[in-house]
């Protein structure tokens, strides 16, 4: 059984930082990727940033580009995405997600964790 266990989320004023931070635990397969999602009320839920355990590519969304940063230990199954430049708009709830297996050619998570909050003030 696979968990994901998600930290870091709190309340900021615009213009501040975060940093949230995701491990998984349990017995799996090599992970293939593991990355961040958001949603926030009355929305979809929407890819923030993804990054491949093998070869350490990342994707962003356009939102958050220039402002978050998304890194990995892959030794400790860890992943972190460095929230700066807050906006208000930025608040949701923050998921972390995860796909193990080898040989994958995109990243499609299919494990989540139970979400941490971030609300930014203006």
């Amino acid at each position: 059984q696979v968990q994901l266990v998600e930290s870091g989320g709190g309340s900021v004023q615009a213009g501040g930082s975060l940093t949230l931070s995701c491990t998984a635990s349990g017995n799996f397969y090599p992970t293939n990727c593991m990355g961040w999602f958001r949603q926030a009320p009355g929305k979809e839920r929407e890819g923030v940033a993804t990054i491949t355990a093998g070869d350490g590519g990342t994707y962003y969304a356009d939102s958050v580009k220039g402002r978050f940063t998304i890194s990995q230990d892959n030794a400790k199954n860890t992943v972190w995405l460095q929230m700066n430049s807050l906006e208000p708009d930025d608040t949701a709830m923050y998921y972390c997600a995860a796909e193990f297996g080898v040989g994958l050619e995109s990243c499609e998570p299919d494990y989540w964790g139970q979400g941490t909050q971030v609300t930014v003030s203006s």
